[in-house]
Order: structure tokens, then C-alpha cells, then sequence
């Protein structure tokens, strides 16, 4: 079974955002689109209310730091 993710679960989330969209470049995401495709997320299983910009900041850092290393 695959793992639920979860607003905190910032890392996986962007290993997920980065095989889900290797070709996006993720400084140039804006938060409505990065909201949505984290949502869109197989097992990801938290209240889309939940988050909130900080968070999705955690993650587009994240996904900067995979985007970078590849």
C-alpha cells in the first residue's frame, strides 16, 4: 500500500511533485497550481484546507532542492 502524505510530509511530497513533473521548473510554480497538484497526488489523503502559504513555501523549497540535485 502506498504511503498517505500529509501537509507535513514535505520531502515526500516533493520527490512525488518531482517524477510527477520532471520538466516544470519549480521556481516558477505559482501556489494555486502547487496546491492543486499536491492535492492531485496519489495518497495524499489531508484536508486541502489545511495548508496554508508557509507550507507550501516548505514544499517548493523541497522540490527546488530535488529539481537542483538532478
Amino acid at each position: 500500500m502506498k504511503e498517505q502524505l500529509g501537509w507535513t510530509s514535505v520531502r515526500e511530497i516533493a520527490e512525488a511533485l518531482f517524477d510527477a513533473h520532471p520538466d516544470v521548473d519549480p521556481r516558477t510554480i505559482r501556489f494555486t497550481d502547487l496546491h492543486r497538484w499536491v492535492t492531485e497526488l496519489p495518497g495524499f489523503s489531508a484536508d486541502p484546507k489545511a495548508s496554508n502559504e508557509r507550507i507550501l513555501e516548505a514544499i517548493q523549497m523541497a522540490w527546488i532542492d530535488e529539481w537542483e540535485e538532478d
